[in-house]
């Protein structure tokens, strides 16, 4: 596009002629709109009211069904902070592998308990996946995560207890899986003769900066 949007452009324009944009266009901006807010943590709602521009039309572009006006997506990367082109132009997304060998690896003082990211640290993001490793009779400690925060984890080899805000105690065998509010203080046990592997998925109500992440 080669013409900025003029100051006297009309505020409540959204929907633009067909003509305006290629179809093309029109999916590459909803997939970068979609990726953006989801990105941030927004829902369609905070960004309408952050941007202005109404709820139904958000999601139309989204959805790659109607072509905003050049007026409107300026609207949208204002709030979102991001450039203008971040809306416009074609990102293709490529396959990331992530050696173990490389893997970013937080362990406990006594190397009792490990976390693995199975995510790359490239951006704040809403969902996160680990690879948890519990030693045989140890336990650890994990202090409460920001408001909203979930726990979604399955055992994949071992016994692990876990013990929620002190007082909800569950017994999960290999295989069984739990969901539970992480923003109170919980533990994790193995009281067993073997090591305890379980895979956990974080889901946060706002995207976490990199330097919070467990």
């Amino acid at each position: 596009m080669s013409r900025l949007p003029q100051a006297h452009a009309a505020e409540n324009d959204e929907a633009a002629p067909e003509t305006e944009a290629s179809p093309g266009l029109t999916r590459v901006v909803g997939d970068n709109l979609r990726n953006l807010r989801r990105g941030r943590g927004l829902s369609l709602e905070k960004l309408a009211r952050a941007s202005g521009v109404s709820r139904a039309m958000l999601s139309q572009v989204e959805l790659g069904r109607s072509a905003p006006t050049i007026n409107v997506l300026w609207k949208i990367a204002r709030a979102l902070g991001v450039p203008f082109s971040a809306l416009i132009t074609e990102t293709e997304v490529q396959p990331v592998v992530l050696r173990q060998a490389q893997a970013k690896l937080l362990t406990s003082p006594d190397g009792s308990f490990s976390s693995r990211a199975l995510f790359p640290f490239d951006s704040p993001r809403t969902v996160e996946f680990y690879e948890l490793r519990l030693a045989p009779h140890s336990a650890e400690q994990a202090d409460p995560h920001p408001p909203g925060t979930r726990e979604n984890l399955v055992v994949n080899t071992g016994v692990l207890d876990i013990v929620v805000a002190g007082t909800h105690h569950h017994h999960l065998a290999s295989g069984d899986a739990i969901i539970f509010d992480a923003d109170v203080h919980h533990e994790y046990r193995n009281e067993a003769d073997e090591p305890v592997r379980v895979y956990l998925v974080m889901t946060y109500e706002m995207a976490m900066p990199t330097s919070e992440r467990r």
